[in-house]
């Protein structure tokens, strides 16, 4: 009897390893081509496309410019006339034995391998024809029984949104029976799948694992974004695989879309955005008539605080006004006076100018619906929509907006200090707001890049060519303009992306803006301190807080610095005159405590203009940093002062004030005029020192200790009105 041998384990295993060397390179020597259907060039046809010329792969899209009778697949059962489109155009390709076809959606797929990697995968599938899968039985659940059983973590269900197979077998199943345009081409091919017969003839597999097809519908918490080297791709938790083909199908397109930022490398953790910099365009060296023509719309919907800085940095903008059509609308008679001095200043500088003002009474939805009608009229090639409450700082940004070349860009603006913007990064099924994982590191520009994103406000530029179907977009029953239209394009396929590759501007907080003073501004000094800072603090402010920098000291102990600007010196005079309740410079007097004044001036408090807790937290904020330099070792958090008041001293009023001690540790002294120029003589005498301030700048403030040491008058004021802001801190 003949003895067996033992097998020759290392042979058998180097055989099968040729076997598998010689099947892979089989497969790869077929031709690998895609096809996708799409009747209209969207954005999402754009990003479809982006993706496959980023692999190499090679496409043929079929159907543009039909009308499509396929019915409102986002919502019903359709998409018949996908199946009779192909079956039309793969006819040419029915006889060819060596091609494999693969089938996606356009519109929400994209794609993140190349062929290698599709052709591996498929013949790892060992079948003729593969569909994806899912985890709904659509668009027939009582069908469900009728799938074969999967294992837990699978996807039992087939979608007709993704399939790949031999160019003969596709077209046999395509052809297999007639369907009409309106019927729905996944219950075509699911009734084919589950005839076990037609299913073992063209030898069908479902990827039920989403080994090539990731449809996300279902599936957003089993698929993330991972990032090698610098590269970006998708991996399924659930099932460990990497996916090529991502599908964002069904009624989560606003989450889907966020998804695609990162895929297809679009940005990834090395290289960041790439995306940014694909499809630009230049127009910086145009000559000014070659610039494209813009609609720059403005919106005052509210009343809003730093409208003349707002109007001022629009006028600003480095672009020729010879191409800007300007719109206006006002809903607000309290900025008619800003903006008629803007009108007043550039309005025969701009291309035209419509503008609508609170007495024509067209309120919000009618007066941007109207902007739309107006640059379609105009024929200008871009809308670009601004709030007032948007304040766009870099004089680039329209031409930053146009270059990246996007049919509805925003940039992202935010208000100082918080999370709050102008995009959201998600919202809920409703519509409304929700946080996406990435927002807080795009707000806070830890991820940097053009983001598509389902909701923008406040200041964006629209394409053109959009203009024609936007007709009423900010119009829908008992819903905000911002959220119409938002919603609007997200209907329409329309993607709105948002860029922070560059800071052009930010919010301003308008909530509940008082407008009962003179000089509302400046009054925001907590609700908008960066833009109050902007307005009113010294461009110098900050040298005096360098430890190196040398402190002026114009008097023993007496210190100068540079403090607000001219501009909060003015506005601080005229709130005082306007208000026109001085005191008569008497020792009776009702408003302090005691009901008398040791010292006194013809003065105005703080507290009378309403302004004194916003002072409080300007000596907090601006006046105690400088102290604790000068006066090193002293530190008062908060700091306290009862009296804070402006004095004022003219020629046959009060002329004067008789050396006296100040209620305080130390006192500030900010002069609100300029000498020479506003009046004559005044200033500061320390008698202990025999030292004079007389040359005081406008904006500038002494700081001096109160009490024993600083004994101090002040001098005759000979001619004009000489006006100073003065606190005793901590008394």
């Amino acid at each position: 009897m003949e003895i067996l041998k033992k097998p020759n384990f290392f042979i058998i295993n180097i055989l099968i390893l040729i076997c598998g060397l010689y099947s892979v390179a089989s497969i790869q020597d077929n031709d690998l081509k895609l096809i996708t259907i799409a009747t209209d060039v969207t954005d999402g046809l754009r990003r479809y496309l982006r993706s496959v010329n980023k692999y190499g792969l090679d496409a043929e899209v079929f159907g543009i410019g039909l009308d499509w009778r396929g019915g409102d697949v986002a919502n019903y059962a359709g998409g018949g006339h996908k199946v009779n489109i192909l079956k039309k155009e793969l006819e040419k390709y029915k006889d060819q034995e060596d091609l494999i076809l693969m089938f996606t959606d356009s519109y929400d797929v994209v794609l993140t391998a190349g062929k290698e990697e599709i052709l591996e995968k498929f013949q790892k599938f060992k079948a003729r024809v593969v569909f994806s899968a899912e985890g709904f039985c659509w668009p027939d659940p009582s069908l469900a029984t009728s799938y074969p059983k999967v294992k837990q973590n699978e996807k039992r269900f087939l979608n007709s949104g993704g399939y790949m197979g031999y160019a003969k077998d596709l077209y046999d199943m395509i052809s297999h029976r007639a369907i009409k345009d309106t019927d729905d081409d996944q219950l075509y091919f699911t009734n084919i799948y589950l005839d076990e017969k037609l299913r073992k003839k063209w030898n069908m597999k479902l990827d039920v694992k989403s080994e090539i097809f990731q449809n996300m519908n279902g599936a957003l918490d089993e698929v993330t974004v991972k990032f090698k080297s610098e590269h970006s791709f998708a991996y399924n938790v659930k099932t460990g695989t990497t996916p090529v083909v991502v599908h964002g199908n069904g009624p989560i397109k606003p989450e889907f879309n966020r998804f695609a930022n990162y895929l297809a490398d679009g940005w990834t953790t090395q290289n960041g955005c790439q995306a940014c910099k694909e499809e630009t365009i230049s127009i910086r060296e145009l000559k000014d008539d070659e610039f494209p023509t813009v609609l720059v719309s403005l919106f005052f919907e509210q009343p809003t605080p730093f409208v003349e800085e707002f109007l001022e940095r629009i006028a600003d903008l480095k672009y020729p006004k010879s191409r800007i059509d300007l719109f206006v609308h006002n809903n607000v008679e309290f900025h008619n006076k800003h903006i008629a001095a803007f009108l007043e200043k550039y309005n025969d500088m701009y291309r035209s100018a419509t503008i609508l003002m609170p007495s024509d009474g067209i309120g919000e939805i009618g007066a941007r619906n109207w902007a739309v009608e107006v640059c379609k009229q105009k024929n200008d090639q871009y809308l670009f929509s601004v709030d007032a409450y948007a304040q766009i700082t870099d004089p680039d940004t329209l031409i930053e907006l146009i270059e990246q070349n996007r049919t509805v860009l925003a940039p992202i603006l935010t208000r100082p200090y918080k999370l709050w913007s102008n995009f959201w990064g998600a919202v809920n099924k409703d519509g409304w707001y929700a946080r996406s994982e990435d927002y807080i590191d795009i707000v806070e520009k830890k991820k940097i890049g053009l983001w598509n994103v389902p909701y923008i406000t406040g200041a964006y530029l629209l394409h053109g060519s959009l203009m024609e179907g936007l007709r009423d977009i900010f119009k829908v029953e008992n819903m905000e303009p911002d959220m119409a239209f938002c919603g609007g394009l997200r209907k329409r396929g329309i993607f709105m992306y948002a860029t922070n590759r560059k800071t052009l501007g930010h919010l301003v907080d308008y909530d509940n803006m008082d407008t009962s003073h003179l000089h509302n501004d400046l009054y925001q000094m907590k609700q908008n301190p960066y833009d109050w800072q902007l307005k009113y603090v010294h461009e110098n402010y900050s040298k005096f807080l360098e430890p190196d920098s040398e402190l002026v000291q114009p008097c023993p102990d007496v210190f100068w610095f540079p403090i607000v600007t001219t501009k909060f010196c003015d506005n601080l005079v005229e709130e005082m005159e306007h208000l026109n309740q001085w005191s008569g410079g008497r020792h009776e007097d009702p408003r302090l405590a005691t009901g008398y004044e040791n010292v006194p001036t013809v003065d105005t408090h703080m507290k009378q203009i309403g302004m004194e807790e916003n002072w409080l937290h300007f000596l907090k904020t601006y006046v105690s940093p400088l102290q604790e330099r000068a006066f090193e070792g002293y530190h008062s958090d908060p700091p306290r002062a009862i009296m804070n008041f402006v004095v004022r001293y003219r020629p046959n009023e009060q002329d004067r004030l008789r050396p006296h001690h100040d209620s305080s540790t130390f006192t500030i002294n900010i002069a609100l005029n300029t000498p020479h120029l506003d009046f004559e003589g005044g200033g500061c005498r320390f008698l202990r020192y025999n030292c004079s301030v007389t040359a005081t700048r406008k904006g500038w403030m002494l700081m001096h200790p109160g009490r024993l040491t600083h004994f101090h008058e002040g001098l005759v004021v000979t001619k004009g009105t000489r006006y100073i802001m003065i606190s005793f801190v901590d008394p």
